[in-house]
């Protein structure tokens, strides 16, 4: 799903409620048919991950370590395992292996936001939150992490809740689009029902 609106209309608060770093004044939010007020906060934080604008990686950490640091936690010594998860998802973000030893300081804007990615897939989550994760990077770079992230769904079948500006983007990534102003959801369809012209009526632009 993606959620598209103009700066200050409650899209990062919907993704923040979602893994309880914001408690609704009113109203309740339903994670897998429960309220987050009735669950275990940290259970369902384990259950989710965050990918931002301009991904925050370990700069000290290389690109192998920086994936396999969730994937270290859960397999404890089993590095066989931990390398075949890295593997992997360098693979499905498609990250070239010879990038492993390097530094987040080494790599292109969009290589990073690709670690990002693979870091947070690493940790096997069921929901995905991104929050404008691709606006930092040039228009050519976004198109291909566009299509990664189409793949990446399609393949493992993750909720995806995406935040962004770009009405394009909104339509493209999208199976539903959620489409809000002025604190309130104004429109909640898929693409093809939308059309670019209905989501730019709705945010008047």
């Amino acid at each position: 799903m993606t959620i598209i609106g103009p700066s200050g209309c409650g899209k990062t608060t919907i993704l923040k409620m979602v893994n309880g770093l914001v408690v609704p004044t009113r109203g309740e939010v339903f994670v897998n048919g429960e309220s987050t007020k009735l669950t275990d906060i940290i259970a369902l934080r384990r259950d989710t991950d965050y990918v931002i604008q301009g991904n925050i990686l370990f700069p000290h950490m290389t690109v192998e370590k920086n994936i396999a640091y969730v994937p270290t936690l859960l397999n404890g010594k089993d590095k066989n395992k931990t390398d075949a998860a890295v593997s992997k998802w360098m693979k499905i973000v498609k990250l070239d292996e010879t990038l492993r030893s390097r530094y987040p300081d080494q790599l292109s804007g969009g290589q990073q936001q690709r670690v990002g990615i693979a870091r947070a897939l690493a940790a096997s989550p069921n929901i995905l939150l991104m929050d404008e994760p691709f606006s930092a990077v040039d228009e050519i770079t976004r198109g291909g992490l566009q299509d990664e992230i189409c793949h990446i769904h399609k393949e493992t079948g993750i909720t995806i809740l995406f935040v962004t500006h770009d009405i394009n983007e909104a339509l493209k990534l999208g199976t539903k689009v959620l489409v809000m102003n002025g604190g309130e959801i104004r429109r909640y369809a898929s693409p093809e029902k939308l059309g670019m012209s209905c989501v730019a009526e709705t945010l008047g632009v």
